[in-house]
């Protein structure tokens, strides 16, 4: 019996109040199993016991509830600040957990002082001065300090080192500080250079740039030429700064956020922009149920990365006027009205942007895509992976090399298989292989497999290469059947064969599995480890055999890939090819280089762009 049928939950709803408040969901040990936030309790949490509808992952907790209870609350934000406090304490299994620093680094600058001293800072900002960030990581920090050396030689080190000095130390020679602990400066002078720090910490360039410049004319006036080459060189590497690390048209702040998820685990990106300033990036792994949406996670991800800070305003993280989206995340009027009433000024979320910010979102997003990869391929998640696998499959043993075969192609056009390998520390890349099928009738997917399967494991009783423990299949019985029928031919034994078909909805988290040699197909749990490292193989090998088929479809049709484009004609083709000098060039060039071409729109400059990175990673 489950634990729902003991809990009364209409006589609970009958007496539930429809104002906002928190729900808790218990176990029958009274363990914490959920908590979500509502705007009307009686309407939410009413929600969870329909009849039918309910998601997989909600019907899973529904069977362990043994109680609900609710915290009313005066408003929707302070539901919302409540729900992210409960979660941070009680770390229920089914909400969305992100493992979060408990303070966050910045740039301190002891401005009350003769002599400021410019360093990294961590914890409660409690001396007097001024404080820059917060910055993703303790890394960004100390690439921001090794840059600000290099354009004003303010000092960095501790006031009990300064104070001791009777010479100048190594950053002086190497032109790092001005030596002010020695008398090398003047205090005026030094407070220029504090000045244009504090000024391009806060993203006004072009200030520190007159001031620069204002400087070098009457150094020069004074025939003081070797300081005048000294704030020329200052300005011409601000001006290559402002070339390469600066969010173009930004001058205030604002945080970029993306999200990748697959096979069960997701990657949150935050690119941290502040005063126009790329102050850097940082991924996020939140830990949530296998089939939670990815508007879902960012959700829960955005509300505990910024409303939980402690209750000091010093605290907490900051939070920008503007944060950019690569996914419009649940209840995002909600969380706007939630963070601006905690910072103090109004917050707006947007996911539809255009010219440098989609550049920005889709450098974030990139880096989410690469992340998660990166995550499933971590060692220590892998290895629980293929112990689920030997435990879902029946081995003695745990297998380690696993392969996957999958079939691409355009009805019938250029038909490639793809191999793909894997061990207990990911993906083996120089394994890989692909297969240009011919001589079968087109669209075959079962020959296409069956040749594939001879000619690689040919060659592997041939001595070329090894045979895998498991052999992943992407199809159903039919492409099954084939593998058998060539591991008979080939006399290969001690091969685990699967078969893996997509379900009836093609979704992730429903396959449906074959074992050659069993007549019953079988059904993974959505959040089994041994699934998602099937279904990352499968990925794997389906991304593979695209790219494959796509090469060989381009080469036989023995034209331009430009040829292909929507609105791109003759004369810009030629236009395109001449200021260029070819395909090649062309293959590399960004958007914003390709716009400059006459003719060419930026729409068209994004479709031309998209045609060449398809296949990126």
């Amino acid at each position: 019996m489950s634990a729902q049928v003991d809990f009364d939950h209409k006589a609970f709803l009958e007496t539930l109040t429809g104002r906002p408040g928190v729900y808790r969901m218990h176990g029958e040990d009274d363990t914490i199993l959920y908590v979500g936030k509502a705007k009307n309790l009686r309407k939410r949490v009413s929600s969870y016991f329909r009849s039918s509808g309910l998601a997989a992952k909600t019907s899973a907790l529904m069977k362990q509830v043994a109680n609900v209870t609710v915290t009313v609350t005066q408003t929707e934000t302070e539901a919302l600040i409540l729900e992210n406090n409960l979660i941070k304490e009680f770390l229920p299994r089914y909400n969305i957990l992100l493992r979060d620093d408990k303070s966050y680094p910045y740039l301190y600058l002891s401005t009350e002082q003769d002599f400021p001293q410019l360093g990294f800072h961590r914890g409660a900002r409690k001396k007097k001065g001024r404080y820059f960030g917060p910055y993703p990581s303790a890394g960004s920090v100390r690439e921001t300090l090794n840059l600000l050396q290099k354009l004003f030689p303010v000092r960095q080190c501790e006031d009990s080192f300064f104070k001791n000095r009777s010479r100048p130390c190594l950053q002086y020679q190497i032109k790092r500080c001005s030596a002010p602990c020695v008398g090398y400066i003047e205090k005026e002078e030094y407070g220029e250079d504090i000045k244009n720090t504090i000024l391009f910490l806060e993203g006004k360039d072009d200030a520190v740039i007159k001031s620069l410049v204002k400087r070098m004319d009457v150094a020069a006036e004074d025939l003081n030429y070797e300081q005048a080459a000294n704030f020329r060189d200052q300005i011409a590497r601000l001006r290559g700064l402002q070339e390469t690390q600066y969010v173009s048209g930004e001058k205030g702040d604002l945080d970029l956020i993306a999200i990748s998820v697959a096979s069960g685990s997701s990657c949150v990106q935050v690119f941290t922009v502040r005063g126009g300033h790329h102050l850097g990036n940082r991924a996020y792994y939140p830990k949530h149920q296998a089939d939670t949406s990815a508007e879902e996670i960012l959700s829960g991800f955005i509300s505990q990365y910024y409303l939980g800070g402690g209750t000091s305003k010093r605290s907490r993280r900051p939070i920008p006027s503007q944060l950019i989206v690569s996914t419009q995340p649940d209840e995002h009027e909600w969380l706007e009205q939630a963070l601006g009433e905690q910072s103090g000024h109004k917050i707006k979320i947007s996911h539809k942007v255009r010219g440098e910010r989609a550049r920005w979102l889709k450098m974030a997003q990139d880096n989410a895509d690469y992340g998660v990869t990166q995550h499933l391929s971590s060692k220590s998640s892998l290895l629980k992976r293929f112990e689920a696998l030997q435990d879902a499959l029946g081995l003695d043993t745990m297998p380690q090399r696993l392969e996957c075969f999958d079939i691409s192609h355009t009805m019938g056009e250029a038909t490639v298989a793809s191999c793909v390998v894997f061990n207990t520390e990911g993906p083996l890349k120089a394994d890989y292989r692909r297969f240009n099928i011919e001589g079968i009738t087109p669209g075959d997917d079962f020959a296409a497999m069956q040749q594939a399967l001879m000619r690689r494991y040919t060659k592997i009783k041939q001595g070329e290469g090894a045979l895998p423990d498991i052999l992943f299949i992407d199809g159903g019985k039919g492409q099954l059947s084939r593998a058998g029928l060539v591991l008979d031919e080939l006399q290969i034994a001690d091969v685990t064969v699967v078969g893996v078909a997509k379900g009836a909805a093609r979704k992730p988290g429903e396959e449906t599995l074959f074992l050659l040699g069993n007549k019953t197909p079988f059904i993974l749990a959505a959040d089994s480890a041994a699934l998602h490292l099937i279904q990352h193989i499968r990925d794997e090998a389906h991304r593979f055999a695209i790219t494959g088929h796509r090469g060989r479809r381009a080469k036989a049709r023995q034209k331009s890939v430009l040829e292909d484009i929507h609105g791109l004609g003759a004369k810009r083709r030629q236009r395109l090819l001449k200021e260029f000098g070819g395909l090649q060039a062309i293959s590399r060039a960004g958007v914003e280089d390709l716009s400059k071409i006459e003719g060419i729109s930026g729409k068209l400059a994004q479709r031309i762009y998209d045609i060449f990175h398809a296949d990126s990673n």
